[in-house]
C-alpha cells in the first residue's frame, strides 16, 4: 500500500500598499512563506514581473527544490553503495519561458551538481548513482520538463 505525505505551508501577501490590488502597479509581491515553526521564507515574484530581487522567488523555489531533492536521493545513494562525499556543491539553472497568452512554462532544469568524493571510491558509480537519484527524486518526477545533469566528479 502506498504511503502517502502531506506538506502544510502557509503563504501570506505582504505587498498591501493602502490600496490592495486597486491597479497592477498598486500593491507590491512580497509575501512571506512559513511552516510548522520553521524560520519564514521571504518571498515576491521574479523581478521582471515587478518583484523585489531580494527576496526570493517561486521560480527560483522550484529549482532549488530539485536540486535539494536530487542531493539528499545522491548522498543516501553514495552512502549504501560505498561512495564517501566529502563536498557537494550544486549550480542549478531554470529556464522559464513566457508565452504569448500571457502564461508561461518551464521549458528545463540543468543541475550541475559538483561532487567530490575519497580517493578509495569508485568514481564510475558516482556518477552512475545520479542517474538513479534522478529516477528516484520525488520532486523530479513530478514535473513535466526535463531535468538534467551535468555532474562533475572530483577525488581527493
Amino acid at each position: 500500500m502506498a504511503r502517502v505525505h502531506r506538506y502544510r505551508v502557509t503563504v501570506e501577501w505582504t505587498g498591501n500598499s493602502g490600496t490592495g490590488t486597486s491597479a497592477y502597479k498598486a500593491y507590491e509581491r512580497s509575501h512571506t512563506i512559513s511552516a510548522g515553526g520553521k524560520p519564514p521564507i521571504p518571498g515576491s515574484s521574479d523581478p521582471q514581473f515587478r518583484g523585489d530581487p531580494a527576496r526570493w522567488n517561486p521560480e527560483e523555489l522550484l529549482v532549488a527544490s530539485l536540486s535539494a531533492c536530487h542531493k539528499l536521493w545522491y548522498l543516501h545513494l553514495c552512502a549504501t553503495s560505498g561512495v564517501v562525499v566529502t563536498s557537494y556543491i550544486d549550480h542549478a539553472e531554470g529556464e522559464m519561458e513566457e508565452t504569448p497568452d500571457r502564461g508561461g512554462h518551464f521549458r528545463r532544469v540543468v543541475l550541475r551538481p559538483q561532487v567530490t568524493i575519497t580517493t578509495a571510491s569508485d568514481p564510475a558509480k558516482a556518477r552512475a548513482l545520479h542517474a538513479e537519484a534522478h529516477a528516484q527524486c520525488f520532486i523530479a518526477n513530478s514535473m513535466n520538463f526535463p531535468v538534467e545533469h551535468e555532474p562533475q566528479i572530483r577525488i581527493l
